[in-house]
């Protein structure tokens, strides 16, 4: 029998190929984020501090490639699989050598491949429109990596889970869409952390959204605006440390909630 890496592998290549075969779902999920941060950038293209180079377009553009990847993987996973769900095609999977664990590392390839070109048109906004800076040494690609690993794990498993939650793919997007708006005002995507309410930003510290921001921030911002984070610190440890759990979290509601069929 094939192992499950096999299947997952060639399950995920599917998954590839029917992203690709669907044009304009593929230019408006990619589009979205990268309007947002444009929009925002625009609006709030004003200096962090007095005399400071950095400006506010560019702390959303960093802090917007979290949203990217959440967009992707969470809602777009979720979306995805609440409709397999209701067309049967979770029920005809159910049927083959493809297991549960083969299906979740098929999405998992999918949301890699279609994050890898979002992070990658986000950074070309940022760059080209809001003179985003790269960084110039390894250590910060090394925490990019890492956190682009972390953030698509946690994002895909978590989007799986939440895919139970919507009965048909019709109410899908509006059961998956609400939390997610609520996270980007609240962990300081779209707004800026600084000027949350502290009560606000601990109850956003508990989910990965916070963390997933801060982290991106901290690699493409100047290391003098960590002071503008809640702790006064970019926290690499305590933000690797978040999204690791919440890829096991992920990982154990996926194998609880997920169903083959409908209720």
């Amino acid at each position: 029998m094939p192992s499950v890496l096999s299947n997952g592998r060639s399950r995920g290549y599917i998954e590839v190929l029917q992203l690709i075969r669907q044009k304009d779902a593929v230019i408006f999920t990619f589009a979205f984020p990268a309007l947002l941060t444009i929009l925002l950038g625009l609006i709030f293209d004003t200096p962090v501090m007095p005399g400071s180079p950095t400006t506010h377009s560019q702390v959303f553009a960093a802090g917007m490639i979290a949203y990217g990847i959440l967009s992707t993987a969470f809602i777009s996973m979720g979306i995805g699989i609440a409709v397999d769900r209701g067309d049967g095609t979770l029920k005809r999977l159910r049927g083959t050598p493809v297991t549960a664990g083969a299906y979740f590392l098929g999405k998992i390839v999918l949301v890699f491949f279609a994050a890898i070109f979002e992070v990658a048109l986000l950074l070309l906004v940022g760059v080209l429109m809001f003179d985003l800076p790269l960084p110039a040494d390894v250590s910060h690609w090394v925490t990019f990596a890492w956190l682009m690993v972390l953030s698509v794990v946690a994002c895909t498993l978590l989007g799986i889970a939440a895919s139970s939650l919507a009965s048909s793919a019709r109410s899908a997007p509006a059961v998956l869409n609400l939390p997610v708006l609520v996270l980007q005002f609240t962990s300081g995507i779209f707004v800026h952390i600084a000027a949350l309410p502290s009560a606000m930003v601990n109850v956003s510290a508990l989910f990965p959204v916070k963390w997933m921001g801060q982290g991106f921030r901290s690699v493409f911002l100047p290391d003098a605006l960590a002071s503008e984070e809640v702790a006064g610190s970019w926290e690499p440890g305590r933000t690797a440390l978040v999204l690791l759990a919440w890829c096991v979290i992920g990982l154990v509601l996926s194998l609880l909630t997920f169903r083959w069929s409908r209720r």
